[in-house]
């Protein structure tokens, strides 16, 4: 079997982490945590420490785009997600791709920028 290089070996992520990968504020994740069910990270400790996996930060992700990068509210966010979870997943992920050949493309840009 080949080894994946690009398998993420990280489980957890703390809301600190979580609320740096999107620009977002950690109250904003806290807020969205009790706006929508499904986004349930786990805890532990007395202190209630909140441990988000990979799938909480799809949902984050998928939020996200709905909210800040598309500009819905937060209710018009909940009525796509629970009319159409598989269609936003889909828009969410073609979004996400597209921002990242737009990021490549502007990188190679300014490296022919600087060959000239």
């Amino acid at each position: 079997m080949a080894l994946n290089l690009n398998k993420n070996l990280k489980l957890y992520y703390s809301i600190k982490e979580v609320a740096e990968m999107f620009g977002i504020n950690e109250s904003t994740l806290r807020y969205w945590e009790q706006e929508f069910p499904y986004l349930k990270p786990k805890t532990s400790g007395p202190a209630k420490i909140r441990q988000y996996q990979e799938k909480d930060i799809e949902q984050i992700r998928l939020i996200h785009n709905l909210v800040k990068v598309r500009g819905f509210k937060l209710a018009a966010a909940k009525k796509i997600i629970n009319s159409n979870r598989d269609g936003a997943d889909r828009r969410a992920e073609v979004l996400t791709r597209l921002i990242g050949v737009r990021d490549d493309l502007q990188a190679l840009k300014r490296q022919m920028d600087y060959l000239q």
